[in-house]
């Protein structure tokens, strides 16, 4: 398995079946089956404290919030095109919605819901999420980073100003999560962790806070969320921004996992596929449970890598452990220890971290522009707990920095003949928006006699900004009385200049 703590960008995958074991192989093997059904009961241990963590932010009760995670994970089970990757609701799209709900209300949440829900289908639908590939590397690393910093700062309120016992129940989770491996690897650590740990709570009659101190804990379902806000265009002005904020915060959080997926499991992925199941999972969401969700960075690690899950069997064990904590042992839920379910996440959060990104000898190999984007992401995401600001504030600068280079890749060479009676300029490099603009200062047009010739058999032109570029240059050359010629333009290019030149 690959080392988490060096992830890089996966080949973008084109028609994404998992190469790792099939649900039925795992389904014949007891040992593979095993092994699938305990990350997913880790992963939904994981999710527990902080889903009801997030419902709090989006403003809706516990209970709501973890209806909607067992929804989305048995949802995107079936449908993703992620095998794997934990769904649930998130604290990024928590944070988009809560401000919409204190000013209008929770009846808004599931308009909104069902907008953003349909905006990520049509997104999967018309191959939208390919954009995902052009998302670069760097922006990849402050993402990853951001989220581990985030997840283990969420964690950190359940182990400050706490009762004393939560220190000893928390330096004995830890040790369990890290010596349990060097014992036996059937079990995975976190689960014996949080079984040992909430044992000795139990029955040692330990008083700390629990998960049923979060919230109303009560067995048994809600129903259908109603649809109570008026069906009237006012609503749609309340909700759209709040739609567009969770559809693509929600797909650019998804999409960035899955890519982090598949380089841990080196296998390839759906992404359209993800992009439109997360839409209809939403939608489901919204109707049973009430609040939308995305793929959640922490617990897929429990489950890829601390659990070892590899098919859809372990989102679907998450999704019905989740399901029988919520019903059933909602009781049990109740009395597990918050400092056991943060001790782990905390542990998840330190591994989520690519620490060679940021070693001292990193970033001294490392070009500033490429730290510099993702210090950016990293710090514009920690600050705003906003993933979309931070991975928009990182693409913006790594766009910006890439078209500051390839202005200047461009060049001409002027040669000018034994008799001084001709000249011709060689261009050398790609002609567009960036690199072109400064093309028109590249000419002696003054100096210059009557036969000028520019080879472009080194170039190529990408765009209308570049045609405008080469009719100005001619304009400039008539306005000296020298008809200027284009030669070696290759049929593409020949091709789009004739189209566009003149009309610009």
């Amino acid at each position: 398995m690959t080392d988490m703590t060096a992830p890089s960008v996966a080949p973008p995958a084109q028609q994404g079946h998992e190469d790792s074991p099939s649900v039925v192989a795992v389904l014949r093997a007891p040992s593979l089956l095993t092994r699938e059904t305990l990350a997913g009961v880790v992963t939904a241990l994981a999710l527990v404290p902080e889903v009801i963590s997030f419902s709090f932010i989006t403003g809706v009760d516990p209970k709501t919030a973890l209806m909607s995670s067992i929804v989305l994970c048995l949802v995107m089970s079936a449908l993703g095109g992620r095998p794997a990757m934990v769904t649930a609701a998130a604290g990024s799209i928590a944070l988009v919605v809560g401000p919409m709900v204190k000013v209008h209300g929770v009846a808004y949440i599931l308009p909104t819901i069902l907008l953003a829900g349909g905006i990520q289908i049509v997104f999967g639908l018309t191959g939208m999420a390919r954009l995902a590939r052009f998302i670069p590397r760097s922006v990849m690393l402050g993402f990853v980073n951001a989220l581990g910093v985030l997840i283990f700062a969420a964690q950190v309120p359940h182990v400050l100003d706490a009762p004393w016992a939560v220190y000893p129940l928390f330096a004995l989770t830890v040790a369990l999560v890290l010596l349990t491996p060097r014992v036996t690897t059937l079990i995975p650590a976190p689960l014996v962790a949080i079984v040992v740990v909430t044992a000795i709570v139990v029955f040692g009659g330990v008083v700390v806070p629990n998960v049923g101190g979060e919230g109303d804990m009560s067995p048994g379902l809600p129903g259908l969320t109603p649809f109570l806000a008026p069906l009237e265009w006012k609503t749609l002005a309340i909700v759209w921004p709040s739609a567009l904020s969770v559809a693509f915060v929600g797909l650019l959080e998804t999409l960035l996992t899955a890519k982090l997926v598949d380089e841990i499991t080196d296998t390839r992925s759906h992404k359209g596929r993800e992009s439109w199941a997360l839409g209809v999972a939403n939608i489901c969401a919204g109707f049973w449970g009430g609040v939308a969700g995305c793929a959640m960075i922490g617990q897929t690690v429990v489950n890829v890598k601390i659990g070892g899950g590899r098919t859809r069997i372990s989102t679907v064990a998450a999704g019905l452990t989740l399901l029988l904590l919520v019903t059933a042992l909602s009781g049990v839920m109740a009395r597990i220890p918050m400092v056991a379910l943060a001790a782990v996440m905390m542990i998840v959060a330190v591994t989520t971290i690519d620490w060679r990104s940021v070693s001292p000898a990193t970033l001294r190999r490392m070009p500033r522009s490429e730290t510099a984007v993702m210090l950016v992401t990293l710090g514009v995401t920690v600050a705003t707990s906003n993933l979309a600001l931070g991975i928009a504030a990182g693409v913006l600068l790594a766009f910006a920095l890439f078209a500051r280079r390839v202005a200047h890749v461009v060049s001409v060479e002027r040669s000018l003949s034994p008799d001084g009676s001709a000249v011709l300029y060689t261009v050398d490099g790609p002609l567009f928006f960036g690199s072109s603009n400064d093309l028109f200062e590249r000419f002696a047009y003054a100096a210059d006699p009557a036969d000028v010739t520019i080879d472009f058999s080194r170039a190529q032109i990408w765009d209308a900004s570049t045609v405008a570029t080469l009719d100005a240059i001619a304009s400039r050359y008539r306005g000296h009385g020298v008809d200027v010629t284009f030669s070696g333009l290759d049929s593409r290019s020949s091709a789009f200049h004739a189209r566009l030149s003149g009309t610009l």
